[in-house]
């Protein structure tokens, strides 16, 4: 899509660097330079004000992503991208079948009412919850990391959902300030909400995480 929109050498390419490597050498493919933008907290999407502030003369796209099932702001990118004359393309997460969109939507809402000591995920218009991505409190990486041991331990799997910004890999480093990117990417933690799973495992999940919540620092 880029190279048919006539993008190429020379110019840059707007790209989030939380998750998603595949994008960033998409654009590398390309010819083009991908720019990194923070993200919004509570979406893990491209931070619109973010974006605007990295655009330069030699922009020529941005490429939005959809984290988690959870929409990214497009309304205020595509009107950023008329305004300065931008193509905007999506990547989106794969589309589950309703019913079970709807299934993970009703785990996702039991968790939300049971969890402690962690960060649930802001909900939002359209939310399919492909992951369910709750924030561990305390100092960073080092306390999410030992409470994703702790709650495999357990028997409850949960996965980091990006190990390593963008921007932090060999191919990409770059040397920018992403302040949002580096806390998500310290902090988040997904638990399993698929549809297949019973109110037992759901009760499991709450409570092997809700026990473990004096590995935490409190929440400022």
């Amino acid at each position: 899509m880029l190279r048919a929109a006539g993008v190429g050498a020379g110019d840059e390419v707007v790209v989030p660097a939380f998750g998603n490597v595949e994008v960033a050498r998409a654009v590398a493919l390309a010819g083009a330079l991908p720019v990194f933008a923070d993200i919004d907290p509570a979406t893990y999407c491209l931070d619109p004000a973010a974006v605007d502030a990295a655009l330069t003369s030699r922009t020529a796209a941005v490429v939005v992503v959809h984290r988690f099932g959870r929409p990214a702001d497009l309304g205020q990118l595509r009107a950023l991208g008329q305004r300065r004359g931008l193509l905007v393309l999506e990547q989106t997460d794969l589309d589950a079948p309703r019913d079970e969109t709807a299934r993970r939507r009703e785990r996702a809402a039991y968790l939300d009412a049971r969890l402690r000591g962690v960060r649930t995920p802001e909900g939002g218009a359209g939310h399919s919850y492909q992951q369910y991505v709750v924030r561990v409190p305390g100092n960073g990486r080092p306390d999410r990391d030992a409470f994703a041991r702790a709650v495999r331990a357990k028997g409850v799997a949960c996965r980091i959902p990006v190990p390593t910004p963008v921007h932090r890999l060999p191919e990409f480093r770059r040397d920018v300030s992403l302040p949002e990117t580096e806390r998500a990417a310290d902090e988040t933690l997904a638990l399993p909400v698929d549809g297949s799973l019973t109110k037992r495992d759901m009760q499991r999940t709450a409570s092997v995480c809700n026990a473990l919540g004096g590995l935490l620092a409190p929440a400022l």
